[in-house]
């Protein structure tokens, strides 16, 4: 999703689980954008598993599931304004792999489930985020169990952040005027694509 402009939106799980209970394993990230795309016209883009590419790792490593970028060939399904990469990486126990962690780039690893060493040396365990230096080509992860990643990279923005509840802008005004419109309701109400 993009907010862009101004997006209302709500995050409801589905009728069978309200009804059935179950499992539910939700994780939300939010990407900022540059000052000159703030503005931007909102989207909503829905991608279910089947439509996201699952490449599988050197060795047996395990698997990428690419949301957005490219890599081996594929790209993403999720077109990115910013060039952001995203991605789930499973790794089964033991593998090793060198994930893509191009120099100048945020680089950001979260353990969803299991464990991993980083270079050799630290070991990060679920629920952990690391973010890299961006002074490198790769980083060299081995998985110390069956484990889930999500695994991504951005150009820097560089630009001052101010945040005040679900807005995101980059100066004090900025967040009054967004307070202000949504009062207004000058937001847009989103609608799958």
């Amino acid at each position: 999703m993009t907010a862009g402009s101004g997006l209302v939106h709500a995050e409801l799980s589905p009728a069978a689980f309200k009804r059935d209970g179950g499992p539910m394993e939700i994780l939300q990230l939010w990407v900022n954008l540059p000052a000159r795309l703030k503005m931007t016209r909102p989207r909503y883009v829905g991608v279910q598993r089947e439509g996201i590419p699952r490449i599988a790792l050197p060795q047996g490593a395990g698997h990428l599931n690419l949301v957005s970028g490219a890599f081996a060939d594929e790209v993403g399904p999720i077109a990115s304004l910013t060039g952001v990469f995203m991605s789930t990486v499973e790794l089964r126990r033991d593998a090793r792999v060198a994930l893509p962690a191009p120099e100048g780039r945020s680089v950001l690893l979260y353990v969803v489930r299991g464990a991993v060493r980083i270079g050799g040396e630290t070991v990060v365990d679920q629920w952990h985020l690391v973010r890299f230096n961006d002074d490198g080509a790769a980083i060299m992860v081995e998985a110390q169990a069956d484990t889930l990643l999500l695994f991504g990279h951005a150009d820097p923005i560089g630009e001052p952040v101010v945040a005040r509840g679900p807005f995101v802008m980059n100066t004090e005004q900025e967040i009054q005027q967004a307070l202000m419109d949504y009062q207004a309701g000058m937001f847009h109400r989103a609608r799958p694509a």
